[in-house]
C-alpha cells in the first residue's frame, strides 16, 4: 500500500471536500514478557473508568475530516502539479468491494478505549453487587461468557488482561453497557463504524498505515494464531491505541450496509438491517483481514470466539 504523507493527505481532504482490584486473576499469560514498541500516546483529556482496574483507560480523539474506506481499482496517479486524482484516493490492492466508495467523513471529538474491553472489566461489571449512584440496586448476572465454550474457555486465552470474547452484540448493548453506565454514571457506548476507522487510522495524527499503527502487521497485531493475547502487548498506533488490528474483532454500533459516496458528518449507518458491523480483524484473521479499512459483520445474537469490543464515549 502506498503511504501518503501528511501534507499530501491534507491536500487530498481539501480536494475531496471541494468535489463533494479485578475479579479475575490472570492465568495463562504466557505473553507477559513481550514488550511493545512504545510511541508517543495521545494522553490529552484521557480518562480511566475505574481507579482500581487496569487497562480501562479511554483516549481523547480530536475530531476531524478523513477519507473513509479503500479501493483497489485505481492506483495513485498525479497531475503535473503533483495533485493526486480523486478516484485513486486510499488505494489498497487488498481492498474488498464493500470498502468502496471512498468517501469524506467529518467527526466530532470523542473518547475511545485505549484497549479492548478486558475479561476483568467485563467480569467486574457483570458480577457487580451493590447500589449505584442513582440508587439502582444491581445483583450479579451470568453467564459472563457464552456457556457453549465455558468448559474450554482457556483454550482461546483466559485471564484478567485478556480481551473479552465470545460475547454477542446483544450481550453488549442489552446487558453489559446498561450495567456499566449505572455503575460508572456515564453513557458509554460502542463506537460507530466511522469513529472506529478514524481512530484506527490514527485520527488527525494519521501516517496512512495499512494496519493500525504500522505497515508491518507483526508490529501491531496478533493475527493468524491459535488464541487471543493480553491487551497492550504489541505497539500502539499514532493515538496510543492498542490492538485495533488483530486480537479480537470489535463490535460497532452500525448495521452493515453498502457505503454512501456522499460527504457525511457523524454518520451512524442505516436505520435498520440484519447484521452488525465488526472491525479490525482478530487472532483468527489473515493479514488482509486486519487492515484499517476491512469490514466484517455478524448477526447481533451471534457468538464467536474472535468477537469482542472497545468502548466509546461522547466528548463533554
Amino acid at each position: 500500500m502506498i503511504r501518503m504523507k501528511i501534507n499530501r493527505y491534507s491536500r487530498i481532504l481539501a480536494a475531496s471536500l471541494l468535489l463533494a482490584g479485578g475479579v479475575l486473576s490472570s492465568c495463562g499469560d504466557d505473553d507477559e514478557d513481550i514488550k511493545p514498541e512504545i510511541t508517543e500516546p495521545n494522553t490529552d483529556k484521557g480518562t480511566d473508568i475505574f481507579a482500581d482496574l487496569k487497562y480501562d483507560e479511554l483516549v481523547y480523539v480530536e475530531g476531524g475530516t478523513f477519507l473513509m474506506g479503500a479501493q483497489s481499482q485505481y492506483e495513485p496517479s498525479y497531475d503535473w502539479q503533483g495533485e493526486q486524482s480523486a478516484n485513486s484516493y486510499n488505494y489498497d490492492p487488498d481492498a474488498r468491494k464493500d470498502e468502496s466508495p471512498v468517501h469524506t467523513v467529518t467527526l466530532s471529538s470523542y473518547y475511545i478505549g485505549k484497549y479492548e474491553v478486558t475479561q476483568e472489566l467485563w467480569e467486574y461489571v457483570m458480577s457487580y453487587n451493590g447500589t449505584t449512584a442513582d440508587s439502582t440496586k444491581l445483583a450479579p448476572v451470568g453467564p459472563y461468557f457464552n456457556s457453549d465454550f465455558e468448559s474450554d474457555f482457556s483454550k482461546y486465552g483466559k485471564g484478567a488482561n485478556y480481551p473479552v470474547y465470545d460475547v454477542s452484540y446483544n450481550d453488549v448493548v442489552d446487558r453489559f453497557l446498561p450495567r456499566l453506565n449505572k455503575i460508572a454514571g456515564k453513557a458509554f457506548r460502542l463506537p460507530t463504524e466511522a469513529e472506529w476507522e478514524y481512530a484506527a487510522r490514527g485520527g488527525n495524527k494519521s501516517e496512512g498505515y495499512k494496519y493500525s499503527g504500522s505497515d508491518n502487521i507483526d508490529e501491531v497485531a496478533w493475527h493468524y494464531t491459535i488464541k487471543t493475547y493480553s491487551v497492550g502487548k504489541k505497539a500502539p498506533n499514532e493515538l496510543g491505541l492498542y490492538d485495533m488490528s488483530g486480537n479480537v474483532m470489535e463490535w460497532c454500533s452500525d448495521w452493515y450496509a453498502a457505503y454512501d459516496s456522499t460527504v457525511q458528518t457523524n454518520p451512524t449507518g442505516t436505520a435498520n438491517g440484519e447484521e452488525r458491523v465488526l472491525r479490525g480483524g482478530s487472532w483468527d484473521s489473515n493479514a488482509r483481514d486486519c487492515r484499517v479499512s476491512i469490514r466484517s459483520y455478524h448477526y447481533p445474537d451471534d457468538y464467536r470466539t474472535y468477537c469482542g469490543l472497545r468502548l466509546a464515549l461522547d466528548a463533554e
